[in-house]
């Protein structure tokens, strides 16, 4: 009987099945993959700390609250081995959800496979690595982009031969639409960053036209997949039809094969809600259609969220869930026996191309400014998110667009996955930060301090001449660096940057009797107290996600509060000292960490220390969980938002309930 028309001669090979993990320490975590790997997960999605994420050491003053906190916290190659202990390097497929520190973090990895004795050639992976969307989104920079694009490039120059199945970037959108983007913008602003990469390897002159296109195969991106999935895998086709178009058109890519859009997936995490979190496993499976359904569109890799990550660190049982989620896809459905159900569909063609006309029009943009980083430094990528977040905010404010259980149907039977003792809630073991610090004092006291200082002056110069880095950064890990001393050399050479905000100039579509009455409010308090009541809004500690902030901060505004922003990464100590000297009324603590308790208690006893605890009151803002809300409110936190707390003007007459009471 022969094949009928409408079916594969055989089944399409599944995607690359992850689950994001990573926690506490290097033993905990290792014992999580090795579990997952067992239940069936065919690869590894690590999550490293904040500090291993921005190039601190664990006992760092800034890093200290955040250590274990949303990752495994990795302070030098001792912890590697630990991580990786009883995987074997060659057959595992890893990505590494890491940027400021991309490259430290493959040295060690290859450092790793040398001791190990395992063939490096044969690593295949991922480090994500990619600074643009740090800059826009997710705030884990450290250098300048000039000195940052100059670390991506020289990982794709060493990777080629030394590591030809590892991705030295990934090209991230993911990020971008959790900072408010649309469609358009995530085509746009993705395919901008590579060809603006695949230019600089052009500039740099160190392939041959061969290695060139082989460079190109190996540039892969990291999508987000949200709620609107038709519109979702319209974007999918459209990204490998633009990425196809230019670089064959603007590079001279003549292999399909090198031309090819090849990317993985985590689904939106934006959309997930507090309240009732049981819907978020639908809007989870739901996500997935867009990135699986069509077949010439379908992810290389796929990494699901899980039901509860708006509350908090998923726990194994709740990652479990997640991995299901996807094998019942793979393996129970017959997704993977047909050709491309929409191809032919008017519908869906017309779709694409008005998302391709519409991205390539901000592409030329871009271009046309010089690229990305110029678009960077100028503020014109940032405020484009800052201002699609605030209208995003203002639709689901006006019951515009619905999220059924947080604007809309929002009464409902109390949901039994919080039932049980821990609330739904993964608690990390704050007793690890001590033994990785004490594991971080034995490295230093046992390595050979002479290797390691002339292993760092190796690459400080090796950064001020212009060689490849990798190298001298494999030698740092051989010889017991730690993590932020490689990020401390390179800051010496590079420097540190911080970008634009974004928030200037933006507005939010807010109007109506409440907004007119939150301005009398307000200006009743300035006349009471001689100024406009003032908001220090404020990221302590390493957490870079900023849009929340970002969105308060224009919303303040709005209602007529003088606001003072300066970005992310900020230490309570420069916090307190910004609202102590601009005479601020209130601060407005924005911390997704899960360090918010650490933080709370050093802003206020900073204020505390100049005199100006009964001057300034304190909110704070982020994923906090309700125990840890009543904590802070015991410890003297004025207000305490969390994801449910999506009402915009709820939050600002709360805050302007805290200096009415005063």
């Amino acid at each position: 009987m022969s094949t009928p028309a409408h079916e594969l001669p055989a089944a399409d090979r599944p995607w690359i099945i992850r689950t994001y993990a990573g926690h506490s320490s290097a033993k905990a975590s290792n014992e999580l993959y090795r579990s997952n790997l067992e239940k069936g997960q065919t690869g590894l999605s690590i999550a490293f700390d904040l500090p291993t994420q921005c190039g601190y050491d664990s006992d760092d003053p800034i890093a200290r609250p955040e250590v274990g906190k949303v990752g495994v916290p990795i302070n030098s190659l001792d912890d590697f081995h630990v991580l990786f202990d009883g995987i074997p390097l060659e057959k595992m497929n890893t990505s590494m959800t890491i940027n400021g520190t991309a490259m430290w973090l493959l040295a060690l990895y290859v450092a790793l496979a040398r001791e190990r004795g395992e063939d490096e050639t044969k690593l295949q992976g991922t480090t994500q690595n990619d600074l643009i969307k740090e800059y826009l989104a997710r705030g884990t920079y450290i250098y300048p982009p000039q000195a940052s694009m100059r670390l991506i490039a020289e990982m794709y120059e060493y990777c080629l031969e030394a590591i030809p199945k590892w991705n030295a970037s990934n090209i991230c959108s993911y990020h971008l639409q959790e900072a408010g983007a649309t469609p358009v913008q995530e085509l746009a602003f993705a395919l901008a960053n590579a060809i603006s990469l695949l230019d600089l390897l052009k500039e740099r002159g160190h392939f041959t036209d061969e290695q060139f296109e082989r460079a190109v195969g190996r540039i892969s991106f990291f999508v987000n997949a949200g709620i609107r999935f038709i519109e979702e895998m319209c974007k999918m086709r459209a990204f490998g039809e633009l990425w196809d178009s230019y670089t064959a058109d603007r590079f001279g890519v003549t292999e399909e094969k090198y031309r090819r859009f090849r990317y993985g997936v985590q689904v939106n995490s934006l959309g997930l809600t507090e309240a009732q979190p049981e819907n978020n496993a639908w809007r989870i499976i739901l996500e997935s259609l867009g990135v699986t359904l069509s077949r010439n569109a379908r992810c290389r890799a796929l990494q699901l969220p899980a039901w509860n990550e708006a509350m908090s660190l998923p726990r194994p049982w709740d990652q479990q869930w997640s991995l299901r989620l996807q094998q019942i896809l793979a393996y129970e459905t017959d997704l993977l026996e047909y050709p491309d159900l929409f191809d032919g569909s008017p519908v869906v063609q017309a779709k694409v191309e008005a998302l391709m006309d519409e991205a390539t029009a901000e592409i030329e943009t871009i271009l046309g400014m010089g690229g990305v980083i110029p678009a960077i430094e100028s503020g014109y990528m940032k405020t484009a998110l800052v201002r699609s977040m605030s209208e995003r905010m203002s639709r689901i404010n006006a019951g515009e667009q619905i999220v059924v259980g947080l604007n809309k149907w929002t009464d409902g039977l109390p949901s039994p996955l919080t039932a049980g003792d821990d609330g739904g809630i993964f608690k990390v073991d704050e007793k690890a930060a001590e033994q990785i610090i004490a594991n971080l004092d034995d490295v230093r006291a046992r390595r050979d301090t002479a290797r390691a200082e002339a292993a760092i002056e190796a690459l400080k110069q090796a950064a001020k001449q212009g060689t490849n880095l990798m190298e001298p950064s494999i030698e740092c890990a051989l010889a017991r660096v730690t993590t932020g001393e490689w990020a401390g050399a390179l800051r010496e050479v590079f420097g540190e940057y911080r970008p634009a905000t974004g928030i200037e100039g933006q507005q939010l579509g807010l109007t109506g009797d409440r907004v007119d009455m939150l301005r009398e409010r307000i200006n009743a308090i300035a006349e009471k107290v001689g100024h406009r009541p003032r908001i220090v809004v404020g990221k302590p500690g390493l957490d870079g996600h900023s849009n929340g902030a970002e969105v308060i901060a224009v919303s303040a505004r709005h209602v007529g509060f003088d606001v003072i922003y300066s970005g992310i990464r900020l230490s309570p100590d420069e916090i307190v000292q910004s609202a102590v000297e601009e005479g601020a009324d209130v601060i407005g603590a924005s911390v997704l960490s899960g360090s918010h308790i650490d933080l709370a208690k050093q802003i206020l006893d900073g204020l505390a220390e100049q005199g100006a605890d009964e001057d300034i009151a304190v909110v704070f803002g982020g994923i906090i969980p309700p125990a840890d809300a009543r904590e802070l409110e015991s410890m003297g936190i004025k207000r305490v938002f969390t994801p449910a707390d999506y009402e915009l003007m709820d939050i600002m007459e709360a805050i302007v309930e805290v200096l009415e009471s005063r």
